[in-house]
């Protein structure tokens, strides 16, 4: 699953493939209660590691399905 992280003041997105979502979720939602970095190891075992207070966005693009358009699911 593709997911993409918003850099704040910089417009740079770091985009990086997990297998779990919610490992992941975990992880940014620790990291930004905590103020910390964030680390996470994509599905190609690159690590990248991410100042909680840095991010501007957390965006994962969904399992099943295609592109959407607007709100809705692609039909």
């Amino acid at each position: 699953m593709k997911v993409r992280i918003g850099i704040a003041d910089t417009g740079k997105v770091v985009e990086i493939e997990v297998e779990d979502v919610e490992p992941f979720q975990t992880e940014v939602e620790r990291a930004v209660a905590d103020g910390g970095l964030a680390w996470f190891i994509d599905t190609k075992g690159r690590t990248v590691g991410v100042p909680a207070q840095s991010i501007s966005f957390v965006e994962i693009e969904a399992a099943e399905g295609g592109p959407s358009v607007g709100f809705a699911p692609a039909v």
